[in-house]
């Protein structure tokens, strides 16, 4: 039998004051947080076992959030994706739900709400 993961909370976010202030938000929470700068950093490090959710920005350099997300479906990853942005984009936003993203939160956004998501989303990661 092998050794299960705690659930971990993946921040992708290109904005170093976004990362910072995520981080120390879920470990506040009492969850482990691992944080990249890049969807590329991310890919490179994604265990294949993980779980969890993820937070990813819709907008960054390189492959973008919603690249990330059919990236880790092609990879067969089903761990829940929390997007977060600055430009609530309709089209986006219908984008990342139809590829089953957990939520989608609108910076700024509110504490309580990004802890309750990422809850949300563990449950469904079960």
């Amino acid at each position: 039998m092998g050794i299960l993961r705690e659930p971990k909370v993946f921040v992708v976010d290109d904005d170093v004051s976004v990362r910072v202030a995520v981080g120390r938000l879920i470990r506040s929470a009492g969850l482990e947080v691992e944080t990249f700068a890049s969807a590329e950093d991310l890919l490179e490090a994604w265990p294949s076992d993980a779980s969890g959710c993820l937070i990813v920005d819709v907008q960054m350099p390189g492959l973008s959030g919603l690249e990330l997300q059919t990236e880790l479906a092609a990879l067969g990853s089903t761990v829940p994706i929390i997007f977060i942005t600055a430009h609530d984009d309709p089209n986006a936003r219908s984008r990342a739900l139809n590829g089953g993203a957990a939520d989608f939160l609108e910076k700024p956004f509110d504490d309580e709400e990004l802890i309750a998501a990422i809850h949300a989303a563990f449950e469904a990661d079960t």
